[in-house]
């Protein structure tokens, strides 16, 4: 702690009449609403000196005055391991801030209180912000805050922040003690009656924790006279009504049962992806009748300027084929799906997932936590890496990094869907033709989950071996989700920003791509020499050389890897648009696709290698290059293995 203080002092910068304000609280307390509220969109976000961990920071204006709002990460305490924790700890210790508000949630004050008995021993510029009062109202939770302020010593501000109930009061408090310096004096906790062993808490946090020192209580102390505390304060201050049946404990009943917890899972995670091959197909189709149909516009202008046949080539066949094939198939699903994944984030859907999945995660010595950044994996693979970081064994961090890819990222949905559609469909049924590929589509998530279990068995059992360590997961109450900040999470933070990726990285792909289709050495183009060099292998795991080629071609991102693929089977060279999924069935059967093709083609999507985004994701969080190649290879031979196996039954069975 020591050269963390010294060398990686964590200081927010800020002008003359700029005061820091320090965003604390447990997980799920509504701290990032509270945050939302009060910078509105004058937000940015960066990564905290040395570390990877993001940090987000914002500016609000009171009376004239403008203040830096940091949004630390989730924590329950000081004492901690975890990489997001440990910023929150050294930050509120170290920090420049001029206050600090701890958020918690009004409905689990006891609890929530143990953050705030430790911050309040660091400073004394403390401001607690009871959130969730309207929920804990319908919950029949009430409290006295007149009685709260008088036993915490600090002043205590009650706040709906998804309404803005309170928000004016909060930037009252934030003003009074950061610009006029108002003095309050927490009661702190006397943690011993032996002078010799008084807690100095800054001391304690700095130095190496030993509880066998003579001179420093132990954290279980700590803890104990914190729970101790925090109990009486509750029995003092908060009143309920315990013959209310809270209705969340209604729903968990069954949502998060042992019979009905998984399959309401599935069967919703199924539902989202009908709506979303549903409702993507129209706006699909009517996307690409726009945009390649714009390529006549374009190529008319060409013939006018008489530019290049090349250049044509390259920039119309190539860039802009690609990039029209990648915004109609892309956009309109991720359109969808984001916000309909984020509406169950947002109504608190997820951690019940984490917690029917938790046994499973159990036996196969995995982290629980892990579910939560395979959750996110199905957005981006990338994200999902990053949200790693919530777990607090190094070990168990290393195994979900390494499992992760095998979570279909949002640029592998256009391929099973596609490939789903087209093989897996039954055509004279119309509900069904969009209902069996959600059930293809779920079934390859399931198969991916499975595998991703199998694999962290494996690693758990050889070279990340270890004891599996415990974890609280806290299941937030349901809430009726905002649906501005669904739209804006969903589209913006998510849609926006894949496709953007996607669209960067497909310009290049599509020019190369084009290229290499179109230079020929000895009547045979570039590309078909690499694919017929390829195809021996392929055929071992029941695909072909194109295919292969698509997918080596698609490392920089997943989305590219169908467009690839087509213009290595047109003789041309070039993208072609299709208005139907028959269509796009034809020129595949006509290239020797059969069920097995297509069934190997999903498998191979699903679990093999990572796309370089993710992989340099990977290398940013391991620090390792060693753990970004393993990462590399181990789904690599796990998808050749399982395409082998898949072809050789096949072979056997037909």
């Amino acid at each position: 702690m020591n050269e963390i203080k010294n060398n990686e002092v964590f200081c927010v910068k800020k002008g003359e009449d700029e005061y820091v304000v320090a965003l604390a609280g447990n997980p799920n307390t509504g701290k990032s609403t509270v945050f939302n509220y009060l910078t509105g969109l004058k937000q940015h976000t960066g990564n905290w000196p040395g570390k990877t961990v993001v940090n987000a920071q914002g500016e609000f204006s009171y009376n004239n005055n403008t203040y830096i709002l940091v949004d630390l990460p989730g924590t329950y305490s000081l004492f901690t391991s975890s990489t997001d924790e440990e910023v929150a700890r050294d930050f509120i210790c170290y920090g420049n801030h001029d206050a600090v508000v701890v958020v918690t949630d009004a409905a689990c004050l006891e609890r929530n209180l143990n953050l705030v008995f430790q911050i309040m021993e660091i400073t004394d510029n403390v401001i607690l912000c009871v959130n969730l009062i309207d929920e804990a109202k319908k919950k029949n939770i009430h409290i006295d805050k007149d009685l709260l302020e008088k036993e915490l010593g600090i002043p205590v501000v009650f706040t709906a922040a998804r309404s803005g109930v309170g928000m004016g009061e909060l930037s009252r408090y934030i003003e009074e003690i950061a610009v006029k310096k108002q003095l309050y004096k927490p009661n702190k906790i006397s943690y011993s009656e032996d002078t010799e062993k008084k807690l100095n808490f800054m001391e304690y946090i700095d130095k190496s924790i030993d509880t066998e020192s003579n001179t420093y209580i132990s954290k279980e102390e700590i803890y104990k006279k914190n729970y101790e505390r925090a109990k009486s304060i509750k029995e003092k201050c908060v009143k309920e009504d315990h013959t209310k049946l809270y209705h969340d404990k209604k729903i968990d009943d069954i949502i998060t049962s042992k019979i009905f917890g998984i399959p309401i899972m599935l069967s919703m995670l199924g539902i989202i992806l009908w709506i979303t091959i549903q409702g993507a197909n129209y706006p699909s189709q009517m996307l690409a009748k726009i945009l390649f149909g714009f390529q006549d516009v374009l190529t008319n202008l060409c013939l006018e300027y008489k530019i290049p046949d090349f250049i044509h080539g390259i920039f119309i066949l190539g860039v802009y084929r690609t990039l029209a094939w990648v915004i109609s198939v892309m956009l309109p699903p991720m359109a969808i799906f984001f916000p309909l994944f984020t509406l169950l984030e947002d109504l608190g859907y997820l951690p019940r997932v984490a917690f029917n999945l938790d046994h499973l995660f159990k036996k196969a010595c995995a982290h629980g936590k892990m579910c939560l950044s395979m959750c996110m994996g199905l957005g981006c693979n990338a994200a999902g890496v990053i949200g790693c970081r919530i777990i607090d064994s190094p070990r168990e961090k290393m195994i979900a990094i390494l499992t992760n890819n095998f979570i279909p990222c949002n640029g592998r949905f256009p391929t099973l869907i596609a490939i789903s559609s087209v093989f897996f469909a039954v055509s004279s049924y119309g509900v069904l033709n969009n209902v069996i590929p959600a059930i293809s589509v779920t079934l390859m998530i399931i198969i991916g989950i499975s595998i991703s279990l199998l694999v962290s068995y494996i690693l758990s059992k050889t070279i990340l071996k270890g004891i599996s360590s415990t974890f609280s997961l806290e299941l937030p109450p349901y809430r009726v989700p905002k649906i501005g900040r669904v739209l804006y999470s969903s589209i913006i933070d998510r849609t926006i920003f894949v496709l953007s990726r996607a669209v960067i990285i497909a310009a290049p792909a599509g020019a190369i791509t084009w290229l290499i289709s179109n230079i020929h050495i000895q009547d045979t183009s570039i590309l078909t020499l690499v694919s017929n060099f390829l195809d021996p292998f392929a055929r071992l795991i029941g695909l072909d050389g194109f295919i292969l080629m698509a997918f080596i071609v698609g490392l920089p991102a997943n989305e590219i890897v169908l467009p690839v693929l087509l213009m290595a089977y047109l003789s041309t060279g070039n993208l072609i648009e299709f208005d139907n999924i028959s269509e796009l069935k034809t020129i595949l059967v006509d290239n020797g696709w059969t069920y097995l093709t297509a069934l190997n083609t999903m498998l191979f999507s699903l679990l093999h290698w990572p796309c370089s985004t993710t992989l340099l994701t990977i290398k940013k969080e391991t620090g390792s290059w060693k753990w970004t190649i393993i990462s590399f290879i181990i789904p690599t031979i796990i998808a050749i293995i399982v395409c082998f196996i898949t072809t050789f039954i096949y072979n056997l069975i037909f």
